[in-house]
């Protein structure tokens, strides 16, 4: 009941946020934009996790204020290529829990330059010689390059990223270290570069993890270009477009929810036909690990019920529901295993009790609170290129307000509208909200929605309905009256 009632509170700070029209997060600046050289570096340390089959990176960094006066706008710079794969920017500081994700704002430049950039808020402008430690962290979807680009169907496959020893920055970094956390201990190659220090060469391998670093004082904008090739034995899921529906009714007590799903592997090709015989043969014996996508593990809250699994042929019947009163799963199986390449349509849906995610507040107004996301939970990983969130709220509801603590950086639009469906009069009243380059560490953040829902508006589906149908008996015992026969005149 605590998150209701935070929620209610946070909805009439945020509605002006995310209200009925389109919501951006871009600021515009000249296309010679340069980050002024207001703080620089301290301390830097680069973490980039390669464990899922998406990239995830953090930046642990000491910021100092060198300007004369207190500055509030920190940028992150990104390649124009980056700018379009990155996602779920956060950024909080590492020494004060109770602050929350700092604003994250893209800053519009000239489309033509190589360098774009995030522009950062801190909430409090930082004194001249003040520090500050942020925590940075995001995703790369697309990140791996499969070396080389297609295999046999029963080959390990193998996967390549690309990035930067030294940490990509718009200032100075005083001192520096970057660490890679791969999938297996099975890295075929890396980059070796000078070392500093006691150390001859760099990076320090110890098991599956190379640690770049310590680096001297490095000017803005230095890069130093470095791979690494390591195995990866499970699928690269990548969706490329979630559209998600939520529908809530008053009258039957019941939240229905879709999730209709484009998935492809990204992950190496087959370099020949697909065997079904040799597929069984390596199923059986129980061989080498294979990256093709086998099966689909959804998580779905306590209570969910009724589920269905279809995909462009129709029903599929691969599929296993367990519930209990700890937890609810839905386990899948695509009618054939996804290879490298392949492509993957499919609708999964299942229903829910509604006071389960509804709340009347004591000003008799109502409060809706959903997961913006759920999916399947893979031990890979799953990436999302496109997520769009549709709630269905029911006819007639009205004054509403929204919010979702999904990153600011990923939402393209929220709004709200009017969707018509079956046995509708006016329209439902729909909250729509559209992301991008999200992965499934985002899944259970919450949306939150409050609205106004009157008896008058609950009475006016039925009251429509009765009407109709007493007009259409009426009509008919009218019609039924006439007489439509003909007489012979004499």
């Amino acid at each position: 009941m605590r998150a209701f009632t935070f929620a209610a509170g946070l909805l009439s700070l945020v509605s002006t946020a995310f209200g009925s029209s389109d919501s951006t997060s871009e600021v515009a600046v000249p296309a010679t934009f340069q980050p002024p050289q207001v703080f620089k570096n301290a301390n830097l340390v680069h973490i980039i996790s390669l464990e899922k089959n998406y990239a995830k990176e953090q930046i642990n960094v000491l910021i100092e204020n060198i300007d004369n006066e207190p500055q509030d706008e920190y940028y992150l710079p990104f390649t124009a290529d980056q700018m379009s794969r990155v996602g779920g920017l956060e950024v909080k500081d590492r020494k004060d829990d109770e602050a929350g994700p700092f604003v994250v704002e893209a800053v519009e430049i000239d489309q033509e330059s190589d360098i774009q950039y995030y522009r950062i808020r801190l909430p409090a402008p930082l004194k001249a010689g003040g520090q500050q430690t942020l925590g940075i962290s995001y995703y790369y979807l697309k990140a791996y390059t499969p070396l080389p680009a297609s295999i046999a169907q029963d080959e390990a496959q193998f996967l390549v990223y690309d990035f930067s020893a030294y940490c990509p920055s718009a200032y100075t970094t005083t001192k520096q270290k970057t660490e890679v956390k791969v999938h297996s201990t099975n890295v075929a190659s890396y980059t070796k570069i000078p070392g500093s220090g006691e150390a001859a060469e760099s990076p320090q391998v110890q098991g599956s993890k190379l640690t770049y670093g310590p680096f001297d004082e490095q000017p803005a904008g230095a890069v130093l270009p470095a791979n690494v090739r390591f195995e990866f034995s499970k699928p690269v899921n990548h969706v490329a477009s979630l559209e998600r529906d939520v529908e809530v009714s008053h009258w039957g007590g019941n939240a229905a929810f879709e999730e209709r799903y484009t998935l492809y592997h990204l992950g190496a090709k087959l370099s020949g036909p697909f065997s079904r015989l040799g597929w069984a043969q390596q199923q059986h014996l129980g061989g080498s690990p294979t990256s093709a996508l086998k099966e689909l593990r959804f998580p779905l809250r306590v209570g969910s019920l009724s589920p269905y699994y279809t995909d462009t042929i129709g029903n599929v019947s691969t599929s296993k529901f367990r519930s209990s009163k700890r937890e609810v799963v839905l386990e899948t199986k695509p009618r054939y295993p996804v290879f490298g390449g392949w492509k993957y349509p499919f609708t999964i849906g299942w229903n829910a009790d509604a006071k389960n995610f509804v709340r009347a507040t004591a000003d008799g107004s109502y409060v809706l609170n959903v997961p913006f996301m759920e999916g399947p939970k893979q031990p890979e990983g799953v990436e999302y290129e496109q997520v769009t969130l549709r709630i269905l709220l029911p006819e007639g509801a009205e004054n509403v307000k929204f919010y979702t603590n999904i990153p600011s950086s990923s939402i393209t639009e929220a709004s709200v509208g009017i969707t018509r469906t079956y046995l509708d009069t006016v329209g439902r009243t729909s909250v729509t909200i559209k992301a991008q380059n999200l992965v499934d560490e985002f899944r259970d953040r919450e949306v939150y929605v409050s609205y106004d829902y009157s008896t008058t508006s609950a009475l006016r589906k039925p009251v429509v309905i009765f009407s109709s149908v007493l007009l259409l008996f009426v009509a008919g015992w009218a019609i039924g009256g006439l007489d439509v026969g003909f007489s012979t005149v004499k």
